[in-house]
């Protein structure tokens, strides 16, 4: 499927295949942390060509499953090692407006601490079977 490649709908296929390689090596599931990539994904779910966009960027259908927490985000590094440094969208609100203050803390730590409302889950294989993050209360 060839689709608009926008900043968030490139992050977003990026989010999935981190996703599955966490889901197949039996960590929790990734936490969606960006506003901006997180409407992309809304948007997505309504698209008859949400199923495509999800084989060609994870090989298996994405479920969406709502899964709220703070803390530490867990996929960062597994990220990096895909992709390289994760690009400003990720710091980005539903509106586009940019976390200076995050995106710098990221940039100097290496680190990604935030709020998150959901996250992936596997599809049909049975080989994806995410587990949700235990997460401490604040």
């Amino acid at each position: 499927m060839k689709s608009t490649l926008t900043p968030e709908r490139v992050e977003l296929g990026r989010f999935f295949k981190v996703a599955v390689r966490r889901f197949k090596a039996g960590h929790p599931t990734a936490e969606m942390f960006s506003g901006a990539v997180d409407a992309e994904w809304h948007r997505m779910l309504s698209s008859p060509a949400y199923a495509a966009f999800c084989t060609e960027h994870a090989g298996t259908l994405i479920g969406h499953a709502e899964n709220s927490g703070f803390g530490e985000i867990s996929w960062v590094t597994a990220y990096e090692e895909m992709f390289g440094p994760l690009p400003e969208v990720w710091f980005a609100d539903a509106d586009g407006q940019v976390d200076a203050a995050a995106l710098a803390r990221y940039r100097e730590t290496g680190e990604v601490v935030a709020e998150w409302d959901c996250s992936p889950t596997g599809g049909d294989d049975d080989d994806v079977v995410p587990r949700r993050r235990e997460v401490p209360s604040r």
